[in-house]
């Protein structure tokens, strides 16, 4: 057992966030710069780590933006060579590497079909960099552990900045300042991610939940529990639990409900309700102070995404550990995955 670099890298984090926070001005009116003269719709495309990041950027552009916003389908275009028209749009194409070959590729032919494309990647020279029009860097410098940890919440920030930079609609997510020391704020505190690991150590399957511009912290806290722990954890929106798969939670299935106050604070208590009725083991990720794994008060929404996702990766690491896993490098896995 170890998980001394995902906690090392983990640690990074706050500092990532600040240089992100610093150079979000430029960074606005560089993509300001790229819109197409009517902005039509922006497309997200990723996998893996980097798709949840692009989920959290599909809910953030779509309100800033007051236009259509969603997730590309990289296999439209790598398996059944779809013919689209993009003229009008903004691509977003998100790799921690900039080397998954689908997600080259499909950049560019969103490219050649009329797309402003911007690349949100961790290595500025890489394959992806050079096939878009703008390449966004996370600077977060090199990461080892298998788990992606401070290249995925840097991918959030600057899918943020992309949002913010095409309307006002998301007023409030601009204050990225207030990040870095809300993540040391989580980082500092140990003890609530690792009790609750070691009363959920037993069990081999568990539910992340949330709404709106939490959904993208649940997804990710699934994967990376699934990355490092062996246990089947599914990242599920609450309304969507509420809708029929509630009809499979039990007390032999604990649910972890994540949550950033207002709008989707009564979806929160609505299910919580539920799962009581259920006898199901639950917890809680949410800015009030009884929570089970509690985050700092006073920050808008959107950025609480981020902040929950840093409670996910100390989940997932204490969890790896109480279970004699060693969360540095999961079984089967590598740090680059290259799909076509």
């Amino acid at each position: 057992m170890s998980g001394a670099q995902m906690q090392r890298e983990m640690a990074e984090q706050p500092a990532v966030l600040q240089r992100i926070a610093a150079r979000a001005p430029r960074v606005r009116d560089e993509v300001r710069a790229l819109l197409p003269d009517r902005l039509d719709g922006i497309v997200f495309i990723g996998r893996g780590s980097s798709d949840n990041a692009a989920v959290l950027g599909r809910y953030a552009a779509e309100i800033a933006a007051g236009r259509p916003a969603g997730l590309a389908a990289p296999s439209l275009y790598t398996r059944y060579a779809a013919s689209v028209d993009f003229s009008g749009y903004l691509a977003v194409g998100l790799s921690q590497s900039g080397a998954t070959p689908e997600i080259i590729d499909t950049c560019k032919q969103l490219r050649a079909s009329g797309a402003r494309v911007i690349a949100i990647t961790n290595d500025d020279e890489s394959a992806l960099a050079g096939a878009c029009d703008l390449a966004l860097s996370t600077d977060a410098g090199k990461e080892i552990a298998v788990p992606a940890t401070k290249t995925v919440t840097a991918e959030m920030a600057l899918v943020l900045v992309v949002a913010t930079a095409l309307g006002d609609g998301l007023a409030g997510a601009e204050a990225l300042d207030s990040l870095p020391g809300a993540v040391d704020t989580v980082l500092g505190d140990e003890s609530s991610p690792a009790a609750l690991a070691a009363s959920w150590a037993h069990y081999d399957r568990l539910l992340v939940t949330a709404r709106g511009l939490q959904y993208a912290a649940a997804l990710e806290t699934a994967l990376k529990i699934k990355e490092t722990c062996r246990v089947l954890a599914e990242g599920i929106s609450i309304a969507d639990l509420l809708h029929g798969p509630i009809a499979a939670v039990d007390a032999g299935l604990p649910v972890l409900t994540m949550d950033g106050g207002d709008p989707t604070a009564d979806d929160s208590r609505l299910l919580a309700d539920r799962l009581a009725e259920l006898d199901a083991p639950a917890a809680t990720c949410s800015p009030d102070a009884s929570s089970t794994l509690p985050m700092p008060e006073g920050l808008h929404e959107s950025l609480y995404s981020i902040v929950a996702t840093v409670r996910g990766q100390q989940l997932a690491y204490h969890l790896s550990i109480a279970r004699g896993l060693d969360p540095d490098r999961p079984i089967g896995l590598t740090k680059v995955t290259p799909t076509n």
